[in-house]
């Protein structure tokens, strides 16, 4: 059975730094393309990166240059670096697997892990 699991979320004062972690299990990690995904209070999910099994990535501008995504297939583990926070980066982030929102929504999705950015 296919398993996403995230940590690293929490409080964080803004311009601070959390790195996310997704483990996977139950599936061919390294050949798939992994998103993440994040849903701020009230609102509706908006990809924000993804990575491809070759280790391209690709960014909503919003994060662009802020929150880098990367992957380590040996140990089936999705990582999202979020640097230099922002109130608006308040939200539940979820690792997925797919490349945009419509394909992931056909995947697997963690349980997601909150992220707060405030004073």
């Amino acid at each position: 059975e296919a398993q996403l699991v995230e940590s690293g979320g929490g409080w964080v004062q803004p311009g601070g730094s959390l790195r996310l972690s997704c483990a996977a299990s139950g599936f061919t990690f390294g050949t798939y393309a992994m998103s993440w995904i994040r849903r701020a209070p009230g609102k509706g999910p908006e990809w924000i990166a993804n990575i491809n099994s070759g280790g391209n990535t690709y960014y909503k501008q919003s994060v662009k240059d802020r929150f880098p995504i990367s992957r380590d297939n040996a140990k089936n583990t999705l990582y999202l670096r979020m640097n230099s926070l922002k109130p608006e980066d308040t939200a539940d982030y979820y690792c997925t697997t797919g490349s945009s929102l419509p394909d992931s929504l056909r995947g697997y999705w963690g349980q997601g892990t909150q992220v707060t950015v405030s004073s």
